[in-house]
């Protein structure tokens, strides 16, 4: 049985089957292992990880812990709750329809952190010059149509996750302020800091910033040092404003003040630090890396939802939860009759009623792609229900082919 337990009720004997945190909160090789050792629950401690989940059949139990099932229904609940009580962002063309030049931008912006980067290792400042461009045609694309670029950033080929993780941070910073009413100077200078914010992961070896297995203490602490790097970087840069700067430096920043690299706490944080800290650790746990698997978006929502009450602002987490819905563009999920389907447009009226690209029967296999409308009533577009969401992979299905 797998329970949430508080990282003090841990002992040796126990088998950790989730650590509860982001990989960048962390050194251990993966999420799940067996606990041999006291070092190991004073690292857990250390790293200011409040709970975790452990496996009862495969080590010792804690009596009277909340079970997983028990915490996800609860969760689940009060985040359909949040769904329900506003409504979607305003779409002025449809996916399909921005699609194409969605992809484009994503190339673009990828290539641009990439150079970025390659600057930065040979001591070069930043050059302004070509980011503002990529950042408003990030903005524009958001602003017709939220869902196809953010889509896209749900698919990251490993090798490249380091630019297209930067790239993603900007694409959800951008939307996030749009969504909570910022102006669009705000909004611009948010999606800067979004596309910067890991400027200085230029400075950390790639043996270390890709290495799969466990790093060590000595290495761990090379990685927590690209959010000063990155504000050092960046100081070095003319036209570069205080919001970039902020965001770059502490967006590890954590509300209970277990961040780095400054232990801010509560309002000390500003807010775009604390939007970009949620939008990082998001895109973070979505992505495939070398050495663990990206969960479903759905999912990734329920866990910072989870975490909120310790590291995350409960009110911004909500906020974002409703940025990019329950069930985000390029979801996929199962529905009452059986057929899988994608997650295409949300509905302004409902964030549980997207539009959905039915693509697969659980039963029958592959179908011709149709599109469907679940707000829609009883009738040949509608009439269908969510059920769940489902990993891409456990049906073998390539997303990417169908956006």
């Amino acid at each position: 049985m797998i329970k949430r337990v508080s990282s003090n009720e841990l002992k040796v004997g126990m088998y950790i089957h989730d650590l509860g945190a982001d990989w960048s909160q962390h050194p251990f090789m993966r999420s799940a292992f067996p606990i041999k050792s006291e070092k190991e629950i004073e690292t857990i401690i250390k790293c200011a990880i409040p709970e975790v989940y452990i496996d009862t059949d495969r080590g010792l139990d804690v009596p009277d812990a909340p079970t997983q099932e028990e915490v996800q229904t609860a969760l689940q609940a009060e985040m359909i709750a949040i769904a329900e009580s506003e409504p979607a962002p305003r779409i002025r063309i449809s996916t399909a329809e921005e699609m194409g030049r969605a992809r484009a931008i994503k190339s673009q912006a990828a290539n641009l952190v990439r150079n970025v980067m390659q600057d930065a290792r040979l001591g070069k400042a930043v050059n302004m010059e070509a980011v503002e461009p990529v950042v408003a045609g990030i903005t524009e694309s958001i602003l017709r149509n939220s869902g196809a670029l953010i889509g896209l950033m749900h698919i990251k080929n490993k090798d490249d996750y380091t630019f297209l993780h930067s790239v993603s941070v900007c694409t959800f910073m951008v939307a996030f302020c749009r969504s909570v009413g910022l102006d669009a100077e705000t909004t611009r200078q948010a999606g800067l800091g979004g596309l910067l914010h890991d400027t200085g992961k230029a400075l950390v070896p790639d043996g270390i910033l890709n290495k799969p297995g466990r790093l060590t203490d000595e290495e761990f602490e090379i990685v927590r040092r690209h959010p000063r790097d990155g504000y050092e970087i960046l100081l070095k840069t003319p036209g570069v404003g205080p919001i970039p700067l902020d965001i770059t430096l502490h967006h590890h920043e954590r509300v209970d003040g277990s961040g780095y690299p400054d232990k801010q706490a509560a309002d000390q944080i500003s807010t775009l630090a604390k939007m970009c800290a949620i939008v990082d650790v998001y895109d973070a746990i979505t992505a495939d890396r070398c050495y663990h698997k990206g969960m479903p978006p759905t999912d990734a929502l329920r866990k910072i939802f989870e975490w909120s009450k310790f590291h995350f602002e409960p009110d911004l987490v909500k906020a974002f939860m409703r940025c990019v819905g329950i069930y985000p563009v390029g979801t996929l999920v199962l529905l009452e009759s059986g057929r899988l389907g994608l997650v295409t447009e949300h509905n302004e009226e409902s964030l549980l009623q997207p539009k959905v690209k039915v693509i697969f029967d659980t039963k029958k296999g592959y179908l011709p792609p149709t599109e469907i409308d679940l707000a829609k009533p009883t009738g040949k577009t509608g009439a269908d229900k969510i059920v769940s969401h489902e990993s891409p992979s456990k049906w073998k299905i390539d997303t990417q082919r169908f956006l």
